[in-house]
């Protein structure tokens, strides 16, 4: 008596009417589950692994799932539309885990041929006067480029690599082991797909040499520390005549003797007098501009107080205008006096009447306010 197929569809768990997606999802769970590797070996389950994977292989396939529709498992019989293979395997369990899982058990892929070269960071100390304008400057950089005898190639000059013949230029081997098909670098190639016989004498067969370069570098207006300036193609080249990476300057502003910096706003701090703070007066500041900014400073400032000048800060990167100069203003107690200057100030304390400072004024009264409730 016939043996008596499974159903597909029913293998999978999925309706006749289900779309490549469903069928994608359904066949994943089910591999996952089992999979021999996880669940000791076991027969049974190596069996049901077999019967989902034919099943994913003939619905994955429009032709084959159109064939198997119309005509079930007959439309294979014989070998018809290539079949699912028998015995041990059915299609290439390699193929299909490499497009189910991406290479999540060993799936192969063709040779992917030479990696491009490795980015570089180079670090730049910036005044930030430099900031401010900008700069040009030359930096050197040593970084691996392309061997010029052999152009890349990394054979001698004359000679040219050969296809490896362990992987057939794939750049991978597959080795059985038990029913699954392991798939790894090739031992002879390193994952190339070429063998060089006679190695370029310049660069060893690397195709690549390390070279010290001098390289002019624009530093915009503006920047800040941890900007990246990007020089495409001025990093390290790739191997085998793969294109080079790119060269990232990284940015430092060191710090100033007058300004700090905040984004675009130059923030300095000023201190002035008692008698100045008490009757007021101008302050010039040089900017990085070169100009002279002129701070008026009100009668009765406190210290703390923040006096702004518009657009006398740094400029906006990449961008136009300027942010703002902030100059925080500090009164600053004097520590010597003359005789003459000690009468000047008595004279003016014996005159006080408390009006004139009246912050101090209001401290003194809720002191008292306070020493009244107590009592």
């Amino acid at each position: 008596m016939a043996a008596i197929e499974a159903d597909f569809y029913e293998l999978l768990g999925v309706q006749r009417t289900a779309d490549d997606r469903a069928i994608k999802s359904a066949y994943r769970k089910l591999a996952m589950q089992y999979h021999p590797d996880k669940n000791g070996g076991c027969k049974d389950s190596e069996a049901k692994f077999k019967a989902v994977s034919a099943a994913y292989a003939c619905l994955s396939d429009p032709q084959k799932r159109a064939a198997y529709d119309r005509y079930g498992h007959a439309a294979f019989a014989n070998g018809g539309m290539g079949g699912f293979g028998g015995g041990d395997g059915f299609a290439d369990l390699g193929d299909i885990f490499e497009t189910i899982f991406g290479g999540a058990f060993g799936g192969g892929g063709r040779s992917q041929g030479p990696r491009r070269g490795a980015d570089l960071r180079y670090d730049m100390e910036i005044g930030l006067e430099d900031a401010f304008h900008g700069k040009s400057a030359e930096i050197e950089v040593e970084t691996a480029q392309t061997c010029e005898p052999c152009r890349g190639s990394g054979a001698e000059p004359g000679t040219s690599a050969r296809r490896c013949n362990l992987c057939a230029g794939r750049g991978k081997v597959r080795a059985q082991q038990g029913f699954f098909m392991v798939e790894r670098t090739c031992p002879n190639c390193h994952g190339r797909g070429e063998v060089i016989e006679s190695p370029c004498r310049q660069c060893r067969g690397e195709g690549r040499v390390d070279v010290a370069n001098t390289l002019a570098v624009e530093v915009p207006p503006g920047v800040d520390s941890g900007t990246r300036i990007r020089l495409s193609g001025k990093g390290e080249a790739g191997p085998f005549g793969a294109p080079p990476g790119d060269l990232y300057i990284f940015i430092h502003v060191r710090r100033h003797k007058v300004f700090e910096r905040e984004g675009t706003t130059l923030i300095t701090r000023c201190p002035i007098s008692f008698t100045s703070a008490a009757l007021g007066g101008e302050v010039d500041i040089p900017g990085l501009d070169g100009a002279r900014h002129t701070i008026e400073i009100p009668a009765g400032i406190q210290s703390g107080k923040q006096l702004r000048k518009r657009g006398a800060g740094m400029p906006v990167l990449q961008g136009r205008g300027f942010g703002d100069m902030v100059v925080e203003i500090s009164v600053e107690t004097p520590t010597k006096l003359s005789a003459k200057q000690k009468d000047i100030l008595r004279e003016f304390q014996a005159t006080e009447t408390g009006d004139e400072c009246p912050q101090s004024k209001g401290f003194f009264e809720r002191l008292k306010e306070a020493w009244a409730g107590k009592e």
